[in-house]
């Protein structure tokens, strides 16, 4: 019997928790009377209860995060109505900010918002001793990042063979950009490089060959990125693969040397542009240079072998719909391998909300907190960009339509994919559940009706396409699943590793 358990319930199985791992490895002496189990928001809550029941446990942390707030709630809910003298502790991003106005926290016995990592053992000792505080919020204070002990050696054989291997070599973010929780960190926490740099090799070691680093900003002192991107040159094989979050506009070509020798299908970067809008990056106090940013992904695009996913957030206060269109068509000018359109969301504590009144931000009062209109957007138009977004996924970010897509978009991007994206909505009435061979006849009948585009030309390179397409699938059903490539990412909310 353990009388602590950890949990959390992740997006998909494949995701491995690495804040859950960072509470689990610095539980110290309390970490052999602990047990850590991972659920998924397909499962029943019901038994998700039974489950964490099921050693009668005396204390149960839980992770709350954008994705599990609802089905939490009622895991809760479950065991507060099962076996009340359970203690739950909750942490993660949901509850360390505006927690009051939050329902989960009605049912838990504690909170720690922040960084739990060493503030959960503490409340853990004090309970197990009988000297439990009052029931409430706990502070987890300040601490030194380097007094933490290192999860990696917490992921399993089975985590290694079957999930994604998230690390970090720093926590937190030294800029502002109001969207994002990472705004109220004062800077970034590097943590000891060799030691880091040793837990790379550990991992190594026991066969990790997928790594994806959650760092806000991996390559913001260069002579540590450099460190570590020679740390996997001098590794490389051919299931080796990297991922990366990078600041747009900061390349300097003593990186630029080191990315260029990395083969295809090693390194992915995701690189958060999210507007080239000055006034709009100036009200969110997003500091960007523009042009470097077009330059970086141009040389990344064309002088390295790098998969570049770039994000672009529409909805930004200030934003109108033409304004948005110009940075769309400015970056798929650049040509990144996948653009993220994603919707604004309302990250609790962020300081986006100082400009509700101001520009009549209206959010979805539901996760995932998603804007519903704006004083320049209104209801309908953000309605069309969520289905703009979702088809750009299925048609654009998918991979499928390499031949096609030049077709579709013309000379003018998102004024084309827009007129496709109401086209497939009309005649549908779907955004979801289309299946691909559906979706390829439904492009050659769009593109001709809607878009003009000769019929002949458009059949035969969406003809190319479905061959292509058929043969990647054989190809795939061949690899084992941990080759098979992951470039759909989570939003960055999961990276958090505050919280329990």
């Amino acid at each position: 019997m353990s009388p602590i358990t950890l949990s959390t319930i992740n997006a998909k199985y494949m995701h491995a928790s690495l804040g859950l791992r960072y509470l689990y490895a610095n539980l110290g002496g309390l970490k052999r009377r602990s047990r850590m189990v991972e659920f998924t928001i397909g499962q029943r809550a019901e038994d998700i209860a039974e489950c964490l029941l099921a050693d009668e446990p005396r204390v149960v942390g839980l992770g709350v995060y954008i994705w599990n707030i609802d089905i939490s709630t009622e895991v809760v809910r479950l065991i507060k109505r099962i076996r009340p003298e359970t203690i739950v502790v909750l942490g993660g991003p949901e509850v360390s900010h505006e927690y009051h106005q939050q329902p989960i926290v009605d049912y838990a016995d504690y909170v720690i918002p922040g960084m739990a990592d060493l503030a959960f053992p503490r409340l853990c000792s004090r309970i197990l001793d009988g000297d439990a505080p009052q029931g409430g919020i706990i502070d987890p204070g300040e601490f030194d990042i380097r007094e933490l002990a290192l999860p990696y050696r917490e992921y399993t054989r089975q985590d290694l063979d079957n999930r994604l291997i998230y690390v970090e070599a720093s926590r937190g973010c030294p800029f502002r950009c109001e969207f994002c929780l990472s705004a109220l960190d004062r800077t970034a926490w590097p943590f000891d490089l060799e030691g880091f740099v040793d837990e790379m090799q550990a991992l190594h070691e026991r066969g990790a060959r997928h790594f994806r680093f959650v760092d806000r900003t991996f390559n913001l002192k260069t002579a540590s990125t450099i460190r570590i991107l020679e740390f996997f040159l001098e590794r490389m094989s051919d299931d080796l693969f990297l991922h990366f979050e990078l600041i747009p506009d900061r390349l300097p070509d003593s990186l630029k040397s080191r990315v260029a020798r990395f083969p295809p299908g090693s390194l992915q970067f995701e690189i958060g542009v999210q507007t080239f809008t000055p006034e709009v990056q100036a009200l969110i106090s997003r500091r960007q240079d523009n042009e470097k940013t077009t330059a970086n992904l141009r040389w990344l695009r064309g002088s390295s072998h790098a998969h570049i996913h770039a994000d672009l957030i529409f909805g930004l206060p200030g934003e109108t719909l033409e304004t948005f269109r110009d940075s769309f068509d400015r970056l798929v000018a650049a040509d990144p391998h996948e653009i993220q359109v994603g919707i604004l969301k309302r990250l609790r504590g962020s300081p986006i909300t100082r400009h509700t009144d101001s520009f009549d931000l209206r959010f979805n009062p539901n996760a995932p907190y998603n804007i519903l209109s704006t004083d320049r957007i209104d209801f309908p138009t953000m309605q069309r960009l969520n289905r703009f977004a979702r088809y750009w996924d299925l048609i654009a970010n998918s991979g499928r339509f390499q031949a096609a897509r030049p077709l579709l978009l013309g000379d003018a991007p998102f004024d084309s994919f827009l007129a496709l994206s109401d086209w497939l909505y009309d005649t549908t009435g779907q955004t979801h559940r289309i299946a691909p061979n559906r979706l390829f006849d439904l492009l050659r009948q769009g593109g001709c009706g809607a878009l003009g585009i000769p019929a002949g030309p458009l059949r035969d390179a969406l003809t190319r396409d479905h061959a292509r397409m058929q043969e990647t699938g054989r190809k795939n059903r061949r690899l084992p699943p941990r080759h098979t490539p992951h470039t759909k990412r989570q939003t960055r909310h999961l990276h958090a590793t505050q919280g329990v």
